[in-house]
């Protein structure tokens, strides 16, 4: 096999959570450039057709399904549904996920005032959310012995980030999911299932636009913070993604797995000096 060969998803089955948000635009484009079969999941219909029109262009076969990441037997649906369409999944991404405003505590306020119930319910999005998909869809993956998953980690597994607790909670429980899978999925099933984890830096989401920008669109002093604090002196761009995403979809990346691609701009390398 030629080494560029080894980057295709020509002909795979990759299934995203998540595919409607801001980050899930560049994954599925990304994978239907690669020429990958690209399943979208999520709550909106209206949203999943917009992405699906975006990709269709480029795409050999696209499908969208409405379900619910955190419910098992909508998964389980979602599962029947795209069996019946294409008979199997050779990648899953688990691209569900962000923070939600009530999870978030104010600059001033206590971490003692924040909403218990909102903190828990941005870890269960987080990861639940991951590891209920990775349960249901995953193990089509597993029974054929091959294919590959992905979860979605983030600077704050690494770097506690302040503000966000169920967020930053959630996100160390992903690296951990990302190790233990990985270990058992190839304990059992053998050396051609893998599972990885891509950490983002700091990019610009419908999640976090709150609180890294202000009312005239300007950057946040907390966004200016994380510029200042990362060696490429800007925020990412979703796009800055998609070469990892492939890199461990695909066959070149046959050697890996467990482990946590950190795509941030050197902020996880830099002591600031």
């Amino acid at each position: 096999m030629q080494i560029l060969d080894k980057f295709s998803l020509k002909g795979k089955v990759i299934v995203v959570t998540g595919g409607t948000g801001i980050l899930g635009k560049s994954f599925v484009k990304a994978l239907a450039e690669a020429g990958a079969k690209v399943c979208i999941i999520g709550r909106n219909r209206e949203k999943i057709n917009e992405r699906l029109d975006l990709i269709k262009a480029i795409a050999s076969d696209t499908f969208g399904v409405v379900a619910d990441v955190m419910d098992e037997a909508s998964m389980g649906e979602a599962k029947a549904e795209i069996l019946a369409r294409f008979g199997t999944i050779d990648g899953l991404v688990n691209a569900a996920g962000g923070n939600i405003p009530g999870a978030t505590i104010g600059e001033t306020d206590s971490i003692f005032d924040g909403k218990i119930q909102d903190t828990v319910k941005a870890i269960e999005l987080n990861l639940y959310g991951t590891i209920v998909p990775t349960m249901v869809l995953g193990e089509v993956i597993a029974d054929k012995g091959a294919g590959a998953i992905i979860n979605i980690s983030s600077l704050a597994a690494s770097r506690p980030l302040t503000r966000v607790l169920g967020y930053t909670v959630a996100k160390h429980g992903i690296d951990g999911f990302t190790k233990w899978m990985a270990a058992e999925l190839a304990i059992r099933y053998g050396d051609k299932v893998r599972v990885n984890a891509i950490a983002p830096g700091v990019f610009l989401t419908d999640q976090n636009r709150g609180l890294l920008t202000r009312d005239d669109g300007t950057y946040s002093e907390r966004a200016q913070k994380f510029i200042n604090g990362t060696p490429y002196g800007r925020l990412g761009d979703p796009s800055e993604l998609e070469g990892t995403l492939i890199y461990l979809l695909s066959d070149a990346s046959g050697f890996v797995s467990g482990e946590t691609i950190f795509v941030d701009g050197g902020f996880n390398s830099w002591c600031g000096v």
